[in-house]
Formats: C-alpha cells, structure tokens, sequence
C-alpha cells in the first residue's frame, strides 16, 4: 500500500465509532462503509500528515480511494485540496477517474474545486470543461457545472451561464441543484448576470435550481 494511506490508515483506524459509523452510513443512503469518525477529529487527524506531504498525491489519493470505508476518500479529497497547486493538466484524467469511482456529492463536489483550480492556472484546458458538459456520466458534468464555484472575479461568465443553459431542463437532482449553486454562487459576484438569466430562462429552469440560484437575490 501507499505510505501515506497506510500512514491514514493507521491514524484513523483507531479513532473509529461503530455507532457513529451506521448512523453516517445510513444518512448516505447506505452507499458507503464508514468508521464513524466525523469532519472535525478525522480533520485533526489527518492534518498533520496532510501538510508532512512529499509524495506523488494522486498515487496517495488512488490508494486511499481503494480503501472501503468513506473517511479515506475524503482525506484524499483533502490532500488533492492542499496540493492543488502541485497539479496541472497532465492530472485531469486521473482525476476524473476519481469523480468517477464511488461517486457520490461528498467527493465529487470537492474534487470539481481542485480540477477548477488547474483549469484556472492553464486556461486552454477550459476546453476539456466543454467536453465534460456534455458527458453521458452526471458526475463529470456536475463538475463542470462546479469547477468555477471559487474563481469569483476571474469567472468565465459567458461559459458558466451556457453549462447552465445547457443542462436547464435535466431532471436530474444533483445537476439541478449544481446549477442553483454556481449561479448563486456567482451572483455574490456579479448579480445582475445572474438575475438577468434566470428571467430569460426562467421557463426552463427546474424551481430547485431557481430557488437555490435567487437565494440571496
């Protein structure tokens, strides 16, 4: 195994809490296996090696993702977070991969940041962004929708509204909910924009992705 993943491992193993763990368990709908160690302490114990960090962090993260149980996808997800920067475009398939394998909003929604902090730094990778909108896999088109959700002033505004305009009339939960958020995420930034969309699309729009997107309106 992976150093850093048995590191994880080992860590967090100890911290474990069956009775937590069905709880978590149930509240994801029983998708996944948990150890039953909540944000706050698995953060506390997982910060430290997170920041002694020298390794290859998809491999790290590769290895924690073939771990059963959740926690370990999610100090993945972290790590990924933390050595964003350490990413480029060479690392997008992997990632995807990743959006791909035990897919669910938890880590989906975290990686959607991280890919968006490469496509940030090399912008002829936007590119690839307009290939996942139009993926067969929600996921990957979940984290088109998402990718820009923290570039604030930098948004490519024309790109984010089209994605929302394209996937408008989804009946999918997590597509539609990731549309409220990114507009009404960009609409801390640029409102008019934003309340200028959904009054030309409002017929298409579902009432979730309205509601979330007007929210703060």
């Amino acid at each position: 195994m992976n150093d850093f993943a048995l590191q994880v491992q080992q860590h967090l193993q100890a911290l474990g809490d069956s009775d937590k763990a069905k709880w978590m368990a149930s509240y994801m709908k029983g998708k996944f296996a948990f150890l039953g160690i909540q944000t706050p302490v698995r953060r506390q114990a997982s910060l430290p090696l997170i920041r002694a960090f020298t390794g290859n962090p998809i491999e790290a993260a590769e290895a924690l993702w073939a771990l059963p149980e959740r926690e370990y996808q999610y100090v993945a997800v972290d790590l990924l977070r933390r050595q964003s920067k350490q990413l480029s475009g060479a690392h997008l398939p992997a990632l995807e991969a990743l959006v791909q394998h035990k897919s669910w909003w938890d880590s989906v929604d975290g990686l959607a940041v991280t890919i968006g902090g490469i496509v940030l730094r090399q912008p002829e990778l936007a590119h690839r962004m307009d290939s996942l909108i139009g993926s067969p896999n929600l996921w990957l088109r979940r984290v088109a929708l998402l990718h820009q959700l923290e570039w604030k002033e930098s948004t490519d505004e024309a790109r984010l509204l089209d994605y929302c305009r394209q996937c408008a009339e989804e009946k999918e939960f997590f597509i539609r909910k990731a549309i409220g958020w990114a507009l009404r995420q960009y609409a801390r930034t640029n409102p008019a924009a934003v309340r200028s969309f959904l009054d030309m699309h409002r017929e298409k729009l579902s009432g979730l992705s309205f509601r979330e997107a007007s929210k703060h309106l």
